[in-house]
């Protein structure tokens, strides 16, 4: 069965059996290994719906989520992978609220997989950007509620912290935002964001050398914490938006863009995120953004949905992970 829409997508993921072809093809495609030791000597239990590896190790059975993201999950694979289509296609995103309801979970489960799965999408890049005198966008912008619909306490307490300061200047006005740092690549349309501790010249510049290929051109605002970017082999050229927002080439009004999806998915959907856990939300949206549908890379919902799924290996994120109770004893996996 071909998947095009979710209604195909919740008829054919509704069997545990074509669930479970499904994820072995996706994640084993040359054939079932062994995930602790890479092995492809292993045998299929049916009886237990799991495999033993022949090596010697200390676990030598496994299941389809061991060394996933679903690892350790009561929740069946009928439920996992429309949630899988439902947060990679939802231009919006989609809240544990909405999830809870749709695949009937508790919104406490809902909340967790949704987290579990924002982990999968978050693809590591391979190489770095621009190169050839490709040109890169570089901006900032902050994420945070607004004072006024704060509660009284935290608006009093940020209205304190501004009155300490004597010489208070424009660029303290989002202290009580979190900083997030984007990168876009003209050629290839790709966005790269992640949250900063700050946005002084040292935190900006490393990421842009660790992200960008030298010789690059890089078009930023005329913020002072890009300056002497061009000693460092790039060419740099700035857009001040007190008089303009574009000048030719020189813009950053591809990341302007992203940053309003972003700010709409987490004003209007998420409504109040906790700072501990935003890059999971930023990682959401730069997947929806680097594989929406175009003339050049014409992907469906199905082919988002596949490339969610085929990243769920090596990566592993437990509920004390993500509510920040790890014992200092505890190794993660």
């Amino acid at each position: 069965m071909k998947l095009e829409t979710l209604r195909d997508a919740i008829i054919y993921f509704s069997d545990a059996t074509r669930c479970h072809e499904y994820l072995v093809a996706n994640r084993w495609p040359n054939g079932v290994e062994c995930p602790r030791c890479g092995s492809a000597n292993v045998l299929f239990l049916e009886k237990y719906n799991r495999w033993h590896c022949r090596e010697k190790h200390d676990a030598p059975q496994f299941t389809l989520k061991t060394g996933t993201v679903m690892e350790d999950s009561a929740i069946r694979l009928e439920k996992w992978l429309p949630a899988f289509w439902l947060l990679a296609n939802c231009k919006n995103g989609i809240s544990s609220y909405e999830l809870h309801r749709a695949i009937g979970v508790t919104q406490k489960s809902a909340w967790f997989m949704l987290h579990r799965i924002r982990l999968a999408m978050n693809m590591e890049p391979e190489v770095k950007m621009g190169g050839n005198g490709g040109a890169v966008e570089s901006d900032e912008t902050f994420v945070g509620g607004n004072p006024k619909n704060m509660h009284a306490s935290r608006r009093l307490a940020i209205q304190k912290k501004r009155s300490e300061v004597a010489d208070w200047k424009a660029s303290h006005k989002h202290s009580e935002k979190i900083a997030v740092m984007g990168l876009l690549d003209r050629e290839s349309r790709q966005i790269r964001a992640k949250v900063v501790p700050n946005v002084k010249r040292e935190t900006l510049q490393n990421a842009i050398l660790n992200q960008v290929e030298r010789g690059s051109k890089v078009y930023t605002d005329n913020a002072s914490s890009y300056m002497n970017l061009a000693a460092q082999e790039y060419i740099h050229e700035t857009v001040t938006h007190v008089q303009e927002y574009v000048r030719g080439e020189v813009h950053t009004n591809g990341l302007e863009n992203f940053w309003s999806l972003l700010k709409r998915t987490l004003r209007g959907t998420y409504v109040a995120v906790e700072p501990f856990h935003l890059d999971g939300y930023v990682a959401e949206q730069v997947f929806r953004y680097n594989n929406r549908t175009t003339k050049d890379n014409p992907l469906n919902d199905a082919d988002r949905f596949a490339l969610a799924v085929s990243q769920i290996s090596g990566k592993r994120l437990t509920y004390a992970d993500l509510t920040g109770k790890v014992e200092e004893t505890e190794v993660p996996f």
